[in-house]
């Protein structure tokens, strides 16, 4: 497996656009000893056609003459074997596969043939789902063809409801791919994660304190003309000013408060979940009030309101919860039930 003594930091433009480009960030990225890697892509895998998919193989020349120039290591996505195959030739010292291609078995086999006979380091994203059993799997296809240097990166995962983040965390499957490989290094990436340049610091510390072992932080010179993902790309000033704020923490001689740390951040997750379904909630107490106000029906439905306080309480008795706690909280949903419909029309307490 691969080892890490110190947190493994990998920086760079997601795309690889130029020549120029390429040269000028490895020049700043070299300022930093603390960065291990350059990292860009050449191939692209995009939602829409049409879309810029990268420059391909010509990307490969610009990191190696990025490596020969500066001494930094480099690395890239791959999608199947024959990128595995140029990417090596090339020179390239790590390769990674994608969100997306992490949930194809086919492609993660014939990628995991090509990384274990050319014998190079790999990273496994997680896939697009926050599915465990999806990246355990892609990662034991490469542990099956013997291949030792592998690590994870955590770029979160989609949800049908965006708040915050462009991905989310889903950080118990984090812990969980931990506590079963414990070997595995897993190296996160603040910028898929968060998708917004603002919210890259806040995420790296965290990920830092959640002992991960490393960052994978997407760097541009230019962010505001990058050709794709421009809003979560960092300049090089504002990594300049990241890198120096970073605490970095030994786990263990703090392993009390570490563990309240991972507890603490399900409890933010569960709380981040709850505020999504009242959200929701409150948007289906919205569609109903507004079929009730133009029927003319009341807003208040005392038969409809004991329905779902007796309902509710049975399933708070059934899986634990305190009466009294569950009742407030009832209370609490059905007043702004009654002040949503008073004051858009839209009437109903209930769902």
């Amino acid at each position: 497996m691969m080892k890490l003594n110190t947190p493994l930091i990998i920086a760079g433009p997601c795309s690889a656009e130029s020549e120029k480009q390429i040269l000028t960030t490895a020049q700043a990225l070299s300022k930093h000893p603390q960065i291990n890697f350059l990292r860009a892509s050449v191939w692209k895998p995009r939602t829409f056609p049409g879309d810029f998919e990268g420059v391909g193989v010509a990307g490969l020349e610009w990191l190696r003459k990025a490596k020969e120039a500066t001494g930094l290591k480099t690395c890239t996505e791959v999608a199947h074997a024959v990128h595995v195959e140029q990417a090596v030739k090339a020179g390239i010292d790590m390769v990674w596969i994608g969100a997306r291609t992490t949930v194809n078995p086919f492609l993660v086999e014939e990628i995991a043939e090509a990384v274990a006979a050319y014998n190079v380091p790999v990273m496994v994203k997680n896939p697009v789902n926050p599915d465990l059993d999806l990246w355990i799997g892609a990662i034991e296809r490469f542990i099956r063809r013997g291949v030792e240097q592998i690590g994870a990166i955590h770029r979160g995962f989609s949800g049908y409801r965006k708040l915050i983040y462009r991905n989310e965390p889903f950080w118990e499957i984090v812990f969980e791919l931990k506590r079963r490989y414990p070997t595995i290094p897993i190296i996160n990436d603040p910028s898929h994660l968060t998708g917004d340049k603002a919210l890259v610091r806040e995420m790296c510390q965290k990920a830092l304190d959640l002992e991960a072992d490393g960052l994978m932080i997407e760097v541009h010179p230019h962010p505001e003309k990058a050709l794709t993902d421009q809003k979560q790309q960092l300049s090089f000033d504002e990594l300049s000013d990241l890198l120096k704020s970073l605490v970095y923490r030994n786990p263990k001689e703090t392993s009390p408060s570490s563990d309240i740390l991972k507890i603490r951040t399900q409890i933010d997750e569960i709380d981040s979940e709850i505020i999504k379904l009242l959200s929701h909630r409150i948007g289906l107490v919205r569609e109903i009030g507004d079929i009730k106000h133009k029927n003319r029906m009341t807003i208040l439905q005392m038969e409809r309101w004991k329905e779902v306080v007796e309902t509710r309480l049975a399933l708070g008795d059934a899986v634990g919860v305190e009466r009294d706690f569950l009742m407030k909280i009832l209370q609490i949903i059905h007043e702004e039930a009654l002040r949503v419909q008073e004051n858009t029309d839209d009437t109903e307490n209930t769902d």
